[in-house]
C-alpha cells in the first residue's frame, strides 16, 4: 500500500511540474488563471484517486491469491505427513510379510554370502586369477553388495567359481601374460603355473599381486639350485621333473628371499670380520708358499740321497755334504760341530713362516671373540636407547656378535691344519738332515778307529 501511495504522489508532482505557468498581467487575469488551475487540480485529483483505487483492488486480489496458495500448501503438507506415516506402517507390514515368506531361505542367504566372501578371499589372491582375470568381480558383488536372495544363476556362478579353482589347482598350465619387471617396465612372457602354488617365468619364480592384478618377479630369487630346478621344470615338455613347490602360495618364497645371503652374512661381521679375513688370507698364502718350497726342497733332498758322492749347493743336504767334504781331515768331534753348525744355518730357511701360521691360527678366534664383545656392547646400547620392543633394531649387532665368532673359528681351523702339514714337512726335512749328519759322524769315527 505504501508503494502505491508513493507512486500516486510522484504522479501528482509530475503533473504539477508539467502544468504550464503563465505570468498574469492583471487581477482579473490572475483570478481566471486561479480558477482554471483549480478546475485542473480537481480533475487531476480525481484521476489520482481513481488510479489509487484501481491499484488497491489489484493488490487485494494478489493478497487473496497468496493466502489461497498458502492454505493449499498447508493442506498438502498435512496430506504428505499423513501419507508418510501410513507408508511407514505399510513398510513395516511388508517387511514382516517378507520375513514370513522368506522363512528358512534367509539362512541360505547368509550361508551364500558367507561362502561368497570366503571364495572371494581365496580366488582374488589365487595365482589362477593371473591366467583367468576378472573371476572375483562377481563374488565381490555377491558377498558385499547383494541385498536380496540369490537366484539359480547366481548360485550356479558361485558353484562354477569354486569348481574352477578346485580343478585348476591340479593342473600345470602354460599361458602368456604381461610380467611387470622390478624397474617398472613390462614384457610379454610365457608363464608356467603349477596348480595354485607357483608361477615360473624366464627369470625364475614369479608372484601374483592381487591388489594390482599383476604378475611380477620376486624381489630376490631363492638359492640357485631352486631357480635351476624351476628353469628345468619350465623347459621340460613331458615326463617327471623335480620342482620345489611353495604350498603357501608365495609366503615361504618371501621368507627365503628375506634370508641373508652368504655375502650379507660376511659383511655383517664388520671391521673385525674384515681383519679376520685378512689374517686368514695372509696365513693361507704363507702356508701355500711353505708347502710349495718344502715340497721342492724335499724332492731335491731325495735326489741328493741317491747321489751323495756329488753334493749340490741347491739343497740343504748337498750343502751339509759339502761341509763334510771340506772337513774330512778333522776329528769326529770337530766334524760333528761343523755339521751341527751347517744344520743350524739351514734351520731358519726350513722353519721360517711356520710359527707365523700358528700365531695367525691363534689370533683369528680371539679376534672373533673381540667382535662378539663389540656386538654385544652395541646390542645393550640399543636396548638402553630403544628398549626391547623391536628385535630388528638389535639384529645387526647380534649378527656381528655371532658372525665374527664363526669367522674366527672358520679361519682358525684351516690354518691349524695347514700349520700341521707345514710343520710336519719341515720336521721331516730336519730329520733327514740330522740322520745324515749323524751317519756321517759315525762313519768318520769308525774310520778314525780303524
Amino acid at each position: 500500500m505504501k508503494t502505491i501511495f508513493k507512486s500516486v504522489l510522484l504522479t501528482a508532482a509530475m503533473a504539477v511540474s508539467i502544468a504550464p505557468v503563465q505570468a498574469a498581467t492583471s487581477l482579473d487575469q490572475l483570478l481566471e488563471e486561479v480558477k482554471k488551475n483549480r478546475v485542473s487540480e480537481a480533475r487531476i485529483n480525481a484521476q489520482r484517486e481513481a488510479e489509487f483505487n484501481s491499484a488497491r483492488a489489484d493488490k487485494q486480489a494478489l493478497l487473496r491469491k497468496a493466502q489461497a496458495e498458502l492454505k493449499a500448501e498447508q493442506d498438502r503438507g498435512d496430506r504428505l505427513t499423513k501419507q508418510y506415516a501410513d507408508n511407514e506402517v505399510r513398510l513395516a507390514e511388508k517387511e514382516q510379510e517378507l520375513d514370513t515368506a522368506t522363512g528358512t531361505l534367509g539362512e541360505m542367504f547368509g550361508v551364500v554370502r558367507q561362502a561368497s566372501g570366503e571364495a572371494y578371499g581365496r580366488i582374488s589372491t589365487s595365482i589362477v586369477s593371473a591366467e583367468y582375470p576378472g573371476r572375483a568381480a562377481f563374488l565381490e558383488e555377491m558377498s558385499s553388495e547383494s541385498k536380496g536372495l540369490p537366484n539359480i544363476e547366481e548360485l550356479e556362478e558361485l558353484w562354477f567359481a569354486l569348481q574352477t579353482e578346485m580343478t585348476e589347482s591340479g593342473k600345470v598350465s602354460r599361458f602368456e601374460t604381461d610380467v611387470v619387471s622390478l624397474d617398472g617396465g613390462s614384457s610379454r612372457q610365457e608363464v608356467v603355473r603349477v596348480g595354485t602354488f607357483n608361477l615360473i617365468g624366464e627369470g625364475g619364480y614369479l608372484l601374483y599381486n592381487s591388489e594390482n592384478a599383476q604378475v611380477q618377479p620376486l624381489g630376490r630369487q631363492p638359492d640357485s639350485y631352486m631357480v635351476n630346478a624351476a628353469s628345468d621344470f619350465r623347459s621340460s615338455t613331458s615326463g617327471i621333473a623335480p620342482f620345489y613347490v611353495d604350498p603357501s602360495q608365495g609366503a615361504i618364497l618371501g621368507l627365503l628371499t628375506a634370508k641373508a645371503t652368504l655375502s650379507e652374512r660376511y659383511h655383517a661381521g664388520g671391521l673385525p670380520g674384515y681383519v679376520i679375513t685378512g689374517l686368514f688370507i695372509l696365513g693361507l698364502l704363507i702356508a701355500l708358499y711353505k708347502i710349495i718350497t718344502l715340497t721342492v726342497m724335499s724332492g731335491k733332498i731325495r735326489s741328493q740321497l741317491n747321489n751323495t758322492g756329488n753334493p749340490s749347493s741347491s739343497n740343504p743336504l748337498g750343502r751339509i755334504l759339502q761341509v763334510y767334504n771340506e772337513n774330512k781331515g778333522a776329528d769326529a768331534e770337530n766334524l760333528e760341530l761343523k755339521l751341527d753348525e751347517a744344520i743350524l744355518r739351514e734351520l731358519p730357511k726350513i722353519e721360517s713362516g711356520v710359527n707365523i701360521i700358528k700365531i695367525l691360527a691363534a689370533i683369528a678366534p680371539l679376534l672373533g671373540l673381540l667382535g662378539t664383545v663389540i656386538g654385544m656392547i652395541a646390542t645393550f646400547q640399543q636396548i638402553t636407547l630403544f628398549g626391547t620392543g623391536d628385535p630388528k633394531i638389535m639384529a645387526g649387532s647380534i649378527s656381528m656378535a655371532l658372525v665374527t665368532t664363526a669367522q674366527g673359528i672358520i679361519a682358525a681351523l684351516p690354518l691349524i691344519l695347514l700349520h700341521s702339514i707345514v710343520a710336519g714337512r719341515s720336521k721331516s726335512i730336519m730329520h733327514i738332515l740330522d740322520e745324515q749328519a749323524a751317519g756321517i759322524v759315525a762313519a768318520h769315527a769308525e774310520a778314525e778307529k780303524a
